[in-house]
């Protein structure tokens, strides 16, 4: 658990199983006695001992074992000038390193709060232009996917969720979370909302929704706001409260339902379209040089809408005329298919 506005946060790591990282230590532990060992025996003929006769190796293993763990019996001590250099120089700082491989879960547990403060604060200073989603459940966690394919990165994505469970799984899939309720001021704050780009609220309730939206609204007036509702009813309010873009899923399954009963083949492409990365793409991109003068339907791609001047447009709708440099279009691409003139 983090202090202040940093409690909360959690940034996508990898955990390393604990067998894993005490084998790492074990193994660290035993090259540097191993190091030590050879040191001492190379030179030991600048070592005495007191029980006489020249050093052997198992002299060195047991002098190298005493000098690490600090037990110095004094029975095998160096005598020589380059053995004492070696000593202060070599082995002395090989003895603080093996101290702290055996006391190093106590002092990663010590410092695992200030290095994680730290990442937070960092990542606080860092982040701007990215996509808040309020909700990790099966809508999130869609919207998520969708924002992926079409090129947003992984760490430009900031969840909220007050479950920890889906915390937990939002971070182990490389993102960033928040722990707590997205309809709270100061948890908002946490995912640094007044820097998004957007907004994707994903809530199970619709009154839940509208709060969240109005939070959302008051921290951040002019951010971009996608919501989902499941009654249709709802979806007034929620523009009301400052969603631009208001989604019923129910209604829209509903809809996809009837359809399917008579005509299946329509659900076949709307499922396409909205499955980015094969098949049939919806894209919104703006209107290229080469195609600046023509009409919309004279393009590779089919339009389906133009945005012109805040107003939009439907492909068939006189006014759009031929297409201007300032167009943004809705188009149904094939999948892989580059953008003409670029």
């Amino acid at each position: 658990m983090l202090s202040d506005d940093h409690s909360g946060v959690s940034l996508p790591h990898r955990e390393e199983s604990p067998a894993r990282q005490v084998g790492r230590r074990v193994l660290i532990a035993s090259l540097t006695l191993i190091a030590t060992v050879l040191i001492v025996y190379v030179d030991r003929d600048g070592y005495r001992d007191n029980n006489g006769g020249e050093l052997s190796l198992l002299d060195a293993t047991y002098y190298a074992t005493v000098s690490l763990s600090t037990t110095g019996y004094g029975d095998i001590v160096p005598v020589s000038p380059s053995a004492r250099l070696i000593n202060i120089v070599v082995i002395t700082p090989l003895r603080v390193l093996f101290l702290l491989i055996l006391i190093g879960t106590t002092l990663e547990a010590l410092t695992a709060r200030s290095r994680e403060e730290f990442r937070v604060r960092r990542w606080r200073s860092r982040v701007r232009q990215h996509v808040v989603v309020c909700g990790y459940g099966t809508k999130g966690r869609s919207a998520i996917r969708a924002l992926l394919s079409t090129g947003t990165d992984a760490d430009h994505i900031v969840v909220v969720d007050p479950d920890p469970r889906a915390v937990d799984e939002a971070t182990s899939a490389g993102l960033t979370a928040v722990l707590g309720d997205a309809g709270r001021r100061e948890v908002l704050r946490r995912t640094s909302v007044e820097k998004a780009r957007a907004v994707v609220v994903a809530a199970d309730r619709d009154d839940a929704s509208v709060l969240i939206t109005l939070t959302v609204r008051q921290l951040n007036p002019t951010v971009p706001i996608t919501a989902t509702v499941r009654e249709e009813e709802n979806a007034s309010l929620l523009r009301q409260s400052g969603a631009d873009t208001v989604i019923t899923s129910s209604a829209t399954s509903g809809r996809l339902l009837g359809l399917a009963t008579d005509s299946p083949g329509v659900v076949s492409v709307v499922e396409d379209l909205l499955t980015s990365g094969r098949g049939l793409d919806l894209q919104q991109r703006a209107v290229t040089q080469s195609e600046v003068g023509l009409g919309p339907r004279q393009l590779t791609d089919v339009v389906l809408s133009v945005a012109r001047g805040g107003r939009t447009l439907r492909f068939d709708d006189p006014v759009i005329g031929t297409l201007q440099s300032e167009d943004v279009l809705v188009v149904v691409k094939a999948h892989g298919r580059p953008v003409p003139g670029v």
